[in-house]
């Protein structure tokens, strides 16, 4: 690995070698949270616990279809607070703006910020502005770069990409797929006469009943950069168990369904905004599932699939002939997602290689 390439910053299998094999060599030691989206830290001496997070927004373009870069950088920190089982509270936020920008974009952006902000009483503890000399050749498409670093107080505990247990129900709050469409069809001037709108939401006001409720949750994620694909992969390797998700309980619209022929890639590669992935006791699937119906955002919660980690051959119902062959695919099988179609075969839902979509977040 010789220069960083756009793959790198993909969230799939590249985005993943890339922080393991660069950064955790000199971060290992001080990032005890190395594999989540989020840090947990104690302020005082009492047992207050904080979440943060930090993230920066390079989305191309600025304005879309469902959004614009000052709702995304809001609610994209905001989640990731959120799924570390965290109420967005606090938020510090820097600009890093190209000579030549519009001001009247500007506004706007700072507007839709501040209309997020107010959704769920977030307080802007500290911001920075930087402007950059031009270097974009096109007069009419400057650009903004935002990040934000967001702070919450913890409200639900034992969060964790490797908390997911054996026989855990894996529950999808949404559609996926959406947002990652809609950028696609905008960066490449597609005029299709499409309902397709980014679904960049909030999803602590959906999430906050269930982190007040006695429900276990094992494992909280965003489904962005790499999509549904990325998570599932993660938490399989994280956890140490193979994940089985059925295809047809995956809600996808057919529009987006549509953009993924011309793209030749599928929805569950295309990053969301607004849809998160639960891992929980398969005993209170059904009350969680009933608390996230209850908001419009998890209207479409549904169980998509199980964690497995004894007897995988038995559980995935795989032939073999032997007790070598079931050893053989017991470890083929361990820390993989299996998706099973809709006609009843099934294989591996791979993590997502290469650069998908440049700039979607």
């Amino acid at each position: 690995m010789d220069i960083v390439t756009l793959s790198h910053g993909s969230g799939g299998i590249n985005s993943a070698h890339f922080i393991q094999n660069i950064f955790m060599p000199f971060f290992q030691d001080m990032m005890p949270f190395a594999n989540e989206d989020s840090g947990i830290f104690r302020a005082n001496d009492n047992n207050e616990k904080y979440v943060t997070s930090t993230d920066s927004y390079t989305i191309n373009p600025i304005f879309f279809e469902g959004g614009d870069i000052g709702k995304l950088c809001v609610c994209g920190s905001a989640n990731d607070v959120a799924m570390m089982g965290g109420k967005p509270t606090y938020l510090n936020i820097a600009f890093i703006i190209e000579e030549g920008f519009k001001i009247q974009e500007l506004k706007k952006i700072i507007e839709s910020i501040a209309c997020e902000c107010k959704k769920l009483d977030l307080q802007i503890l500290a911001a920075d502005t930087k402007v950059l000399p031009t270097f974009n050749k096109d007069l009419e498409k400057k650009n903004i770069f935002i990040n934000t670093t967001c702070i919450g107080m913890l409200e639900k505990v034992n969060i964790s990409a490797a908390s997911i247990q054996h026989e855990d129900c894996i529950i999808l709050s949404g559609k996926i797929g959406n947002h990652g469409a809609r950028i696609f069809l905008e960066q490449n001037n597609i005029a299709l006469e499409s309902a397709i709108k980014s679904d960049c939401a909030s999803l602590y006001p959906m999430l906050s009943k269930l982190f007040a409720s006695e429900i276990p949750l094992h494992a909280l994620r965003d489904a962005t950069r790499g999509g549904l694909a990325s998570v599932l992969n993660e938490w399989a390797i994280s956890s140490k168990v193979c994940i089985e998700v059925n295809e047809e309980y995956i809600n996808i619209d057919e529009e987006v369904r549509g953009v993924c022929e011309i793209l030749g890639l599928e929805a569950y590669d295309l990053a969301n905004e607004g849809v998160c992935v639960l891992a929980l006791p398969q005993e209170y699937a059904t009350q969680a599932i009933t608390i996230l119906q209850e908001h419009e955002l998890g209207k479409y919660a549904k169980i998509i699939g199980k964690a497995i980690q004894k007897d995988i051959i038995n559980n995935l119902k795989l032939a073999h002939s032997s007790m070598q062959d079931s050893e053989t695919l017991e470890k083929m099988y361990l820390q993989r997602v299996v998706l099973q179609t809709k006609y009843g075969s099934k294989r591996f839902l791979e993590y997502p290689q290469g650069e998908l979509l440049p700039r979607i977040c």
